[in-house]
């Protein structure tokens, strides 16, 4: 069913590719869409309006975005985005992530191991240093370098100046450098989550769908020299929360869009990269699922990386069947031929940016070749588990530190150390039988991809079966063990070495190999954002400069409307409320995953059924804007980001309008929750009134 509507979408998404949705874009903060909301909505777009929005919004190094919502630290994102901290600080017999948490005083406030928000600060083009410290028409392998080198120089520069996380980013496919520097904090504490099945209602048969009846919230407390917080830029919370047909605004970190690639880069994902991800989360779903189901702790002890591998199967699901629809396709073919027509059509002919285009096509064919020994080598497809990670963290920050800063693997830069150590010496749990059941199993994958002969194979698996091998490797590493990661990053190589460590060793064994892939990655990529840049040049000089770059993890803003959509003839409202949630679960006869948290049935009656709970706006999002604040043109708190419907999750590609839709939980329902069924008045009256009382 789902794939169906999905095809019918596809055709429509570019059907006006000659102009873009009113309420299109991913916008930089350094580049707002100023005159189209001036345009569209009347509405005034002030520096002192995003500079607030701006600091009061939040990243996690978890892969979600999230906001100040109290002066007293109060941080606010997903259930979803939160639920890697709940998971590293429950045990089999304090399970936060299902049964929920509440901490009604400071005192009582949990401690997260390893989570990292970063808060940006400023943003500086950089663009021209770094493209002049890469040599005209070098080879791509030297371009690579060359540039990774000049980009850590500035972020190492930076950081030494201004004591501020500072990323060199890549915009326009290479078009353009922007310097962000950020604050970080790491003491972050949980203040408060519900259940997983309140926040996951209606589970993986409700994912991206709508209506929702969903409280994806996690709140923490962002502490700092062991007090709370004082942030002085926070988001006043809306009682009243969005209405129909309202303006909303979303500032978040969507991770990353493909809009802008051309066909050939499409054609490798939908033929070679996307189905062979795909193929693994299919594999890694039915693995853990089969696994979860043997005993409640197995399921506690997977549920995060069960839920991000359905979240992302779904994701891959929809989007490679985008790029399989002929329609969608086909307008990508039109739209890239009317661009280079109308090159053709100006003086001189276009020569350079059409031969970008070709340039593009080439290094994607060289890539192409290589990409499955890189997805499994490099990329650690063949090597599903933590342990392993950690050990060929370990393997290479002995070989790459002792580097000049700017020759190193980007991942080991001097402006990256901190957060680095604070993945590396993080004391979170991890469990053998799990690290043995997945390592075992990607392994078997690995055979299968490369061939049992293959001679990469035959040194991993070291004369015995994959399985064999995993158990071996997992029991026999110490990895896991902080004191001794500690130690051999401290001593370096020789300590690494000295060490002769399985798994680390068995890390050594495909390095060679695996770094020889990423530097032919690496050198397609220069070739690729060299060629990106021209046309991006080109672009700008045919369509001017009111076009938005692909999404890159970093902040941007998106507006819309709360709005109702037309789906099989009828119409979707745009708002759901408590009433519905409840007669959702009567309606299955409260059978999972539809069974409500006892909580909630038995505080049914304490609640004013008809507080909005969830809600739908036409905003632009993606990945990674789970958590994102939703604000109205007052700039204050009115929903959070959870989720799209199924009709956006070809965003990836391109927008549209009619029935996509970027899905928020309410900030009355929120409100309504936190009173009724939590009894956490404390906290919602610090919502309200942005202090602790």
């Amino acid at each position: 069913m789902k794939l169906r509507r999905l095809t019918g979408l596809a055709a429509g998404l570019l059907a006006a590719a000659a102009f873009a949705h009113a309420e299109e874009g991913m916008w930089l903060f350094t580049d707002p869409p100023r005159a189209q909301l001036q345009s569209a909505y009347g509405f005034d777009l002030t520096a002192a309006w995003l500079q607030h929005l701006m600091k009061a919004s939040v990243r996690f190094n978890s892969g979600g975005s999230g906001s100040f919502v109290s002066g007293d630290g109060l941080v606010i994102t997903n259930h979803h985005v939160g639920l890697d901290s709940l998971q590293k600080m429950s045990t089999a017999g304090q399970n936060y992530a299902r049964d929920g948490f509440y901490a009604a005083t400071g005192a009582q406030e949990r401690k997260c191991l390893d989570l990292e928000l970063n808060v940006l600060q400023s943003v500086e083009d950089v663009t021209a240093r770094v493209n002049a410290g890469v040599a005209a028409k070098a080879p791509g392998d030297d371009d690579a370098q060359a540039r990774r080198k000049v980009m850590a120089g500035i972020e190492k520069e930076s950081r030494d100046r201004t004591g501020l996380r500072s990323d060199v980013v890549t915009l326009y496919q290479g078009g353009s450098y922007q310097l962000y520097r950020y604050k970080r904090y790491t003491d972050i504490r949980l203040v408060f989550a519900p259940e997983q099945q309140a926040a996951f209602y209606g589970g993986d048969p409700d994912n991206f769908e709508y209506p929702r009846y969903d409280l994806d919230i996690c709140i923490f407390r962002v502490y700092e020299n062991g007090q709370p917080l004082h942030p002085a830029d926070y988001l006043k919370w809306s009682v009243a929360g969005a209405r129909a047909d309202e303006l909303v605004f979303v500032s978040g970190h969507p991770g990353r869009t493909d809009r802008l690639l051309t066909v050939p880069e499409l054609e490798f994902m939908r033929d070679v990269s996307f189905p062979l991800q795909l193929a693994q989360l299919k594999r890694l779903d039915v693995l853990l699922s089969a696994w979860s189901a043997r005993s409640d702790e197995n399921a506690r002890r997977a549920k995060d990386d069960l839920f991000g591998i359905q979240n992302s199967r779904k994701l891959r699901d929809g989007a490679l069947s985008a790029l399989q629809d002929p329609g969608f396709m086909g307008t990508k073919d039109i739209a890239e031929d009317s661009f280079k027509q109308r090159l053709r059509d100006r003086p001189g002919g276009g020569r350079s940016v059409l031969a970008a285009f070709r340039q593009i096509a080439v290094a994607q064919r060289v890539f192409a070749r290589s990409y499955l020994r890189y997805r499994y080598l490099e990329a650690g497809g063949g090597f599903f588990s933590d342990s392993f990670g950690i050990a060929r963290e370990l393997l290479r920050a002995g070989e790459e530190r002792p580097k000049p800063n700017g020759e190193r693997l980007r991942e080991y830069g001097d402006a990256r150390r901190e957060s680095l150590e604070l993945d590396l010496f993080s004391d979170r749990p991890i469990y053998p039988d799990l690290e043995i059941l997945t390592l075992g199993d990607s392994l078997t994958d690995l055979t299968e991809k490369l061939g049992y002969d293959d001679p990469t194979v035959q040194a991993v698996l070291a004369g015995k079966s994959p399985r064999a091998r995993a158990a071996e490797l997992i029991r026999g590493t110490h990895v896991r063990d902080v004191a001794f990661r500690r130690k051999l990053y401290a001593g370096g190589s020789a300590a690494v070495a000295a060490a002769a460590d399985p798994l680390i060793e068995l890390a050594r064994s495909i390095d060679d190999e695996a770094r020889s892939l990423r530097k032919i990655a690496e050198a397609q990529d220069e070739v690729k954002q060299q060629a990106q840049a021209v046309i991006g040049r080109a672009r700008f000089a045919l369509e001017g400069t009111s076009n938005y770059p692909d999404a890159t993890f970093t902040l941007r803003l998106a507006y819309g409307t709360v709005k109702a959509y037309e789906e099989n003839g009828e119409e979707v409202a745009p708002l759901t409320n408590f009433a519905g949630l409840y007669e959702r679960a009567a309606s299955h006869h409260g059978r999972e995953p539809f069974d409500l948290p006892p909580r909630w049935v038995a505080r049914k009656a304490a609640l004013d059924l008809q507080t909005p709970l969830n809600f739908v706006s036409t905003c632009d999002i993606i990945g990674g804007n789970s958590g994102s604040p939703t604000v109205n043109a007052a700039g204050e708190f009115v929903g959070i980001i959870f989720d799209g419907n199924i009709e956006s999750l070809s965003a990836d590609f391109g927008y549209q309008d009619a029935q996509s839709r970027a899905v928020s939980v309410h900030s009355a329902g929120i409100l309504e929750a936190l009173r009724q069924v939590y009894g956490a008045n404390a906290l919602a009256d610090e919502l309200v009134h942005g202090h602790r009382p």
